[in-house]
């Protein structure tokens, strides 16, 4: 079953036309400059998520969280949505929200990029900013706290804790690598935030192809610029991950994200944000040891929401 098999089960919350049919089915892009050094036999490949609606990897799980808490009778009259985001999930609630007709709450720490607010702010999210210093973690507390507050005004998303969230990545996202790739992909290289792409994808994949190696990468510090990323060390583990799952675990300076997102734009052409550029070095780092092999990895959005960040896309 895929993404696409939800949509089309009957409902009377769904329409089966509109933004909801454009999620997933994201191109497989090559990266041919930046992997030049590389051995011919091995090629790297990205998934273009922000060909989704709201522009972002974050519209399968919002998808299939709102899909399934409408089949559930867990949204409905009346209640809000409420979750904790840094700024993608949280847009593509409220992008479904507006189509569904599902108002959003959404707590968002306030240094999350100024072009992520505005665009929640737009699509008629109710954002609550929390605590900067204490990044994705302080507005998961946040979260919570609200939830337990008002049990009959909210109704709690949970993305770190829900399973509809790794479980769009299995429908969707591991059944698309698989086909694009004829099968061939060798290592999936996934960041760790959620952990949701990784989770999902990954068991998938290692279901259906043999050999795989699923490999997982987050920042190398709890103080960090990789938005949307989560050093797992120090955080609040996601309930949905499972640490032992990955094969391997690599970690990735925020500085050589910055630079490998400029190199993406200068050289392939493709705008992306700070994350794309984060799995681009661990994809590369991956693919440098082999001889031969196919590497896939996720690019969860575009720069447009990053070009606030001057020294990002000034830099050399």
């Amino acid at each position: 079953m895929t993404l696409l098999d939800f949509r089309l089960i009957e409902s009377d919350f769904i329409p089966m036309d509109g933004l909801v049919s454009h999620v997933g089915n994201t191109p497989l892009l090559p990266l041919r400059r930046v992997t030049r050094d590389l051995p011919a036999k091995t090629r790297v490949f990205a998934k273009a998520e922000w060909f989704n609606p709201g522009g972002s990897v974050k519209a399968r799980p919002a998808l299939n969280i709102l899909h399934t808490a409408i089949a559930n009778g867990d949204l409905g009259n009346g209640k809000r949505l409420l979750d904790s985001t840094s700024g993608n999930m949280g847009i593509a609630y409220a992008t479904f929200g507006a189509t569904l007709g599902i108002s959003v709450t959404l707590a968002v720490p306030a240094n999350a990029s100024p072009e992520r607010i505005m665009l929640l702010r737009a699509l008629g999210a109710e954002v609550i900013l929390t605590d900067p210093i204490e990044g994705s973690d302080g507005a998961i507390l946040k979260a919570r706290e609200l939830a337990e507050e008002n049990p009959g005004l909210y109704w709690y998303a949970n993305q770190y804790n829900n399973p509809a969230n790794w479980q769009a990545h299995y429908l969707s996202t591991g059944p698309e690598i698989a086909a694009q790739t004829n099968g061939q992909t060798t290592h999936f290289i996934a960041g760790l935030g959620t952990s949701g792409t990784l989770m999902g994808t990954g068991r998938y994949l290692r279901e259906q192809l043999s050999g795989i190696k699923i490999i997982a990468f987050q920042p190398d510090a709890s103080f960090h610029g990789l938005e949307g990323l989560k050093h797992m060390p120090s955080a609040i583990k996601p309930g949905i991950y499972d640490d032992s799952f990955a094969d391997e675990q690599l970690t990735v300076k925020t500085e050589a994200a910055h630079e490998m997102a400029r190199r993406l734009a200068r050289e392939e052409g493709l705008f992306v944000g700070i994350s794309a550029g984060a799995a681009a070095v661990a994809a590369l780092e991956v693919a440098s040891r082999l001889e031969e092999g196919v590497v896939v990895t996720v690019f969860p959005d575009a720069g447009y929401k990053y070009l606030s960040d001057k020294n990002l896309w000034e830099g050399k």
